[in-house]
């Protein structure tokens, strides 16, 4: 594997103002690496001809003035709607669909001069824990347990763009959290992920799973180029009724890693039965860390943590139902083949029965059943009081003064492929860590700091203000700095 591949989004943006390197030269070497990282299953879509001659326009308007991404090859999750490339979501009913707009993000992205690599590999509709839902197959972890050869999820929904970014096949990638889908991926394959505050990144031309929840956010390998990345993602969209219309801070700038005088909260509602022992013990190193850095450690209570999950398993696929409506095989998508005699209601049966996954179809089943005349009180609404309850919880921790809160970001490693499929709720319990944040709209984010005893990575995940992504990064840089984590999987595939 080429050096270029192994660079950094802020060391390959110094290289390229220089005249250092190329784009094109940073292109064709991740092209190749994703070439031979099929194994791997990231990338669905690859597209070298588009990133080829994205590279070219970059190399032209290449300089010390050019902007912070240009030249630099990323890949987008297939959940971002990309203009003339397939974007499936990875499921089965939207098959061969090819948009005719680009999202928003993904737009300010190519303002910048980033070049898309291709399309990555996810969950089907992002429903998902571990990357074994989508159409395409399973995306696998590059790293691997001790001598072991056994097949890794990289987690969901997010887990293409977290296996090609710990496996340096593209510099960084563009994600979705709606429950955990950046940070979860992003522990378990050893790289950095944040979830901006929801309203912070347009969510116009992502392909929705639950609208009140879904957000968008950058994993890259670092802390700085998650900043980098964050910044040209972030910003007021008219087209989304939800953005926030706020100046978007230089997030890079704000890097010092000085966090003397900050608070961090350490929840007491976070320390779960059957904890692993390495994760209990990473979390307290974590703490350390952040005091001898001068952080100020305090105890907190988020008292109704404890129904964070079966609150967001409520209103997640009530939404879920009502925005899968929409595929119905009349305009888009996939269609089933129909039998004589067979009218509208039929083919409505048909394609969503062949068109959505196992999965999908039981957040969709759960999702309507919650929303029912007789049920909607009984589920929906108290699920809506739930999440107003652990929003207030969050408030009342920031009012007391508390800047962050350090939280573990998943409550394991990577586990293999296949254990948890079977138990849908066993698997829901992978977001023990991440839903609350979700729930709350606030931002967070997932660094690596540790390993097992198996040298799988382990994350840990910091809790912000609301709109305070900055303040929130540093907090994650001093974290970073101090961990002094730089493992990386050995490559097998």
């Amino acid at each position: 594997m080429s050096e270029l591949t192994k660079m950094k989004i802020g060391e390959a943006r110094d290289a390229l103002r220089k005249g250092e390197v190329t784009s094109v030269e940073l292109t064709e070497a991740c092209l190749s690496a994703i070439d031979a990282a099929d194994a791997l299953g990231a990338f669905v879509h690859k597209t070298p001809d588009l990133a080829l001659d994205m590279a070219r326009a970059a190399d032209a308007k290449r300089g010390p003035d050019a902007p912070s991404l240009n030249g630099i090859p990323l890949g987008i999750k297939d959940l971002f709607c990309t203009k003339g490339v397939a974007s499936q979501a990875a499921s089965k009913i939207l098959d061969g669909f090819k948009p005719e707009y680009e999202s928003t993000v993904t737009t300010q992205l190519f303002e910048r001069g980033a070049v898309m690599l291709g399309k990555l590999n996810m969950d089907e509709f992002a429903m998902g824990s571990s990357n074994e839902t989508s159409t395409y197959g399973n995306a696998v972890n590059p790293w691997r347990k001790g001598n072991s050869d056994e097949a890794l999820t990289p987690g969901g929904s997010s887990g293409g763009s977290a296996a090609a970014v710990a496996a340096d096949l593209c510099l960084g990638a563009t994600g979705t959290d709606t429950g955990g889908s950046i940070r979860q991926p992003a522990a378990f394959t050893g790289i950095t992920g944040i979830k901006p505050t929801y309203g912070r990144c347009s969510r116009w031309g992502i392909i929705a799973f639950a609208s009140s929840l879904d957000q968008a956010g950058p994993m890259a390998k670092d802390v700085r180029d998650a900043a980098i990345l964050l910044e040209a993602m972030c910003g007021h969209d008219p087209k989304d009724s939800t953005s926030a219309d706020l100046a978007v801070p230089d997030f890079e700038a704000m890097l010092t890693g000085d966090i003397k005088g900050k608070t961090i909260g350490i929840p007491r509602e976070y320390r779960m039965d059957g904890m692993p022992e390495e994760i209990e013990t990473l979390w307290s190193q974590g703490a350390d860390m952040l005091r001898d850095a001068g952080a100020r450690i305090v105890d907190i209570s988020l008292p109704h943590t404890r129904y964070a999950l079966p609150a967001y398993y409520v209103i997640a696929p009530a939404e879920a139902s009502s925005n899968l409506a929409r595929y119905d095989g009349v305009r888009y998508g996939r269609r089933a083949k129909l039998a004589q005699g067979d009218g509208i209601t039929e083919m409505y049966e048909k394609t969503r029965a062949e068109g959505f996954g196992p999965e999908v179809q039981r957040r969709v089943m759960v999702g309507t059943y919650v929303l029912s005349a007789g049920f909607y009180d009984a589920y929906y609404n108290r699920a809506r009081k739930v999440r107003t309850l652990i929003k207030r919880d969050f408030e009342e921790v920031f009012a007391d003064g508390v800047d962050a809160i350090l939280t573990p970001a998943t409550p394991s490693a990577a586990f293999p492929l296949g254990m948890e499929m079977d138990d849908p709720v066993q698997m829901y319990l992978n977001d023990v860590f991440t839903v609350t944040v979700n729930l709350a709209g606030l931002p967070g984010i997932s660094v690596p700091a540790g390993t097992d005893a198996t040298g799988l990575p382990l994350g840990l995940q910091l809790i912000g203000r609301p709109w305070e992504e900055g303040d929130l990064l540093n907090t994650a840089y001093a974290l970073e700095r101090a961990s002094g984590f730089v493992a990386k999987p050995d490559r097998w595939w």
